[in-house]
């Protein structure tokens, strides 16, 4: 019981991120995936392109 009352306890002083916060990181966390992946789906293909050149 004492570690779930830390961990409560804990949880209060947390500072946790408002709706605007929240939103603002999300869509750095999506746009930077979607950003990747389009990086690595054109080096592949453009690997891809380049070792089909020896066959």
């Amino acid at each position: 019981m004492k570690f779930i009352k830390s961990v409560i306890q804990e949880m209060h002083e947390v500072t946790w991120p408002n709706a605007r916060q929240l939103r603002k990181d999300s869509s750095s966390v999506i746009g930077l995936s979607v950003f990747f992946v389009a990086f690595f789906a054109l080096v592949d293909w453009l690997v891809q392109l380049f070792l089909g050149l020896f066959q």
